[in-house]
């Protein structure tokens, strides 16, 4: 078999063994399992352990006040809560988006108003604030996606003028901007989430970081049933999130040598600036590569790398009866049909891991006739 032939056709994969499980072993976290156990505190309601990790965040992103709570989408409901967002109320986000977020300003009965993305890195354009701006507009939510950043400093200055909260969700990006010492945060609030996919995991957490004593009391006060938690993270999650802290900065690292290569110029493929680090997004020209983008998809996951279709623009996927939007959307459209991402843990193989990516994707392209040939699009 000639070694160009890509797996869609029968070559051999790439990555033979499929994309690199997550978690990876980590040694660390298998011994804070087991220091966990012997001294009982997988099993206890209350324990050093969260406590710990909540003080370790507060320090890490320069704010005075952290709080975990079971889920990264938990942890943006009760920032939406904590800021005074209820019935009635208005929370500007962008377009094209994580789902779950829209879904949460709905739960506690307040609506969406989707504004457009940047066509750069596909995140919040600040441009339409004015425009979306209502007299019940509480909150701006924004999110950091795909590797890139949203322009939070200028989100900040202009809800600071309108007296708007802001609401900064780094699910995507705990390690955003960072070194020993991360960017301070300059939103409201910031939310971090440890779902079984993140950079960060536990299978299941989140985190609310507060820069507003109040804010952070109202979070408290919504979160507990009398005496405890009733969406808590455990004593065991926190066990395995404390080494991962300790890691962070130098798997950043590793993980930007790898995205470097693949920066380079590809046949279809522009990478979306940023240093994210999770999904790591694309912008996909079907033309260009010789492929649809669910055959790219299919042909490069026949490589063991995992590529995925990007998100789903909200305002094409959800009633608009449950949101306002502020134009067109154009960039929020061309994201929903042209976005690829790829899974972050490959890039823990560093350079060598961003070359064979590259070589994956160039085995593909040289070979697309070929494919749509084999593969022909269903009539």
């Amino acid at each position: 078999m000639n070694e160009d032939t890509p797996a869609i056709l029968g070559g051999h994969a790439t990555f033979a063994n499929g994309p690199p499980p997550w978690p990876p072993e980590r040694p660390a976290v298998r011994d804070a399992l087991l220091a966990a156990y012997a001294d009982g505190g997988w099993g206890q309601y209350h324990g050093p352990r969260v406590n710990d990790l909540e003080t370790r965040l507060a320090v890490r992103y320069g704010v005075p006040h952290a709080l975990t709570c079971a889920s990264g989408t938990l942890a943006v409901e009760t920032a939406l809560r904590a800021v005074g967002v209820g019935t009635g109320d208005e929370v500007i986000m962008a377009a094209y988006e994580y789902e779950s977020n829209f879904l949460s300003i709905i739960a506690i009965g307040a609506k969406p108003v989707l504004v457009d993305i940047s066509e750069t890195n596909a995140n919040f354009d600040p441009s339409q604030l004015d425009a979306a701006r209502s007299p019940a507009t509480k909150a701006v939510l924004v999110s950091h996606i795909h590797g890139g950043f949203a322009p939070i400093d200028d989100v900040v200055i202009w809800a600071k003028n309108e007296r708007i909260a802001v609401i900064e969700d780094a699910a995507q990006s705990p390690a955003a901007n960072d070194t020993e010492t991360p960017k301070a945060i300059v939103a409201d609030i910031r939310t971090l989430s440890f779902g079984g996919s993140k950079i960060l995991t536990a299978g299941r957490g989140g985190a609310i970081l507060f820069r507003n004593v109040n804010a952070f009391q109202r979070a408290k006060l919504w979160l507990n049933r009398g005496v405890q938690q009733w969406a808590a993270l455990s004593e065991l999650q926190a066990a395995v999130l404390l080494p991962q802290l300790d890691t962070l900065t130098a798997e950043v690292t590793l993980r930007l040598s790898g995205m470097q290569v693949l920066a380079a110029d590809m046949p279809g493929l522009r990478m979306l600036p940023g240093d994210g680090l999770y999904k790591i997004g694309f912008w996909f020209d079907t033309v260009a590569c010789g492929l649809s983008r669910d055959l790219f998809v299919k042909a490069m996951r026949a490589e063991g790398v995992a590529f995925d279709a990007g998100f789903k623009a909200l305002h094409r996927s959800r009633a608009p009866s449950r949101f306002r939007a502020i134009g067109t959307l154009p960039c929020a459209s061309l994201a929903h049909d042209a976005i690829v991402m790829l899974h972050h843990p490959i890039m823990l193989g560093g350079r060598l891991a961003g070359q064979q990516v590259a070589r994956a994707i160039a085995k593909t392209y040289r070979n697309a006739e070929q494919i749509r040939a084999e593969f022909p699009p269903l009539s």
